[in-house]
């Protein structure tokens, strides 16, 4: 297991270092230059302007720059924003804690209601609980985010005021866990209709093919109670598509909702993405971009890791047994 960690994050190095490359070049060719964020109405004559970019190292050809910046990043510096000058770090580490509340609770509520959902469904096709299965997952795949947010902050918010429309906690004060959990219910409610219908989708397939094979028929011939032949070994044989639904949200849990997190004011990851693409912070949306393409490489790696771990008959040097 050691020697195929090692491999799979070797492997991943390249595609890490790509991505740096994509990101840097990519903001150097933006429209506005770092030194124009950077030096506002003081870089407006040629000798300010040349001074600045001579401070900000923005004089030395771009392949340098690249190194230069690259060097920083993996000893954890992701430089310092233009716009309000703080170190891009910290302004990222301030929102993860956001955003894994945010998305991580829509996302838990929604394994905790489309995997047995998906499961009912495909054992009962034809029952209320398949058709349940279906409008939700209809709902989930062509309702908008946005249109979510705004139905939701219409109805609860404005039509019965029975929940704050904004923000993570009051303005007023409070701050407390209760203050917390009322301005969480309705954007975390958006976040978990959103994700339904993937995984009840995928519950449903997987459990729906394996309920019709030749051992579950034998199962239920020897006489074994219907719920030990559907969940112990109906949908125990078709986790493996549940799990990589459910590892596929990691990125999303870390990256944050921008959608939601902007309509709903929570201050996570996708706000702060959006904030820094409005204002053309790139230093923040490079340092933004790294973090969220690092969370995608070692989602895909724990993914290929849990694979073999659920499913013996994946072998670690990547072959079948």
């Amino acid at each position: 297991m050691a020697q195929y960690l090692v491999k799979r994050v070797l492997g991943a190095l390249p595609v890490f270092f790509g991505i740096t490359l994509l990101v840097f070049f990519l903001m150097n060719m933006a429209p506005a230059t770092i030194a124009d964020l950077a030096g506002g109405e003081d870089a407006s004559s040629a000798a300010a302007r040349a001074a600045l970019e001579a401070n900000l190292g923005l004089d030395q050809p771009l392949p340098v720059r690249y190194v230069l910046w690259l060097k920083e990043l993996l000893t954890g510096d992701l430089g310092l924003s233009y716009r309000t000058g703080q170190p891009v770090l910290g302004m990222i580490a301030q929102r993860v804690g956001p955003s894994l509340i945010l998305t991580g609770t829509g996302v838990a509520a929604a394994v905790v209601i489309g995997i047995p959902l998906g499961v009912m469904a495909a054992w009962k096709p034809r029952s209320p609980w398949s058709r349940l299965a279906g409008g939700l997952t209809l709902l989930s795949f062509s309702a908008p985010g946005f249109f979510l947010c705004v139905l939701a902050i219409f109805f609860f918010s404005v039509v019965l005021g029975w929940l704050p429309a904004a923000g993570m906690y009051s303005a007023a004060g409070g701050g407390g866990l209760g203050d917390l959990l009322r301005h969480l219910v309705l954007p975390a409610s958006v976040v978990c209709l959103s994700s339904l219908g993937n995984l009840v989708r995928q519950t449903a397939s997987a459990c729906g093919e394996v309920l019709g094979e030749d051992y579950i028929r034998t199962a239920r011939a020897k006489g074994l109670p219907e719920w030990a032949v559907v969940w112990k070994h109906g949908f125990r044989t078709a986790l493996l598509p549940v799990v990589t639904t459910i590892l596929n949200h990691i990125p999303h849990i870390i990256g944050g909702s921008l959608v939601v997190e902007r309509i709903f004011g929570w201050p996570g990851m996708g706000s702060l993405l959006f904030t820094s693409v409005s204002s053309r912070d790139y230093t923040v949306i490079m340092g933004l971009t790294v973090v969220i393409a690092l969370t995608v490489l070692a989602t895909g790696i724990l993914m290929d890791l849990v694979y073999r771990l659920v499913d013996p008959g994946v072998g670690w040097g990547g072959e079948g047994r």
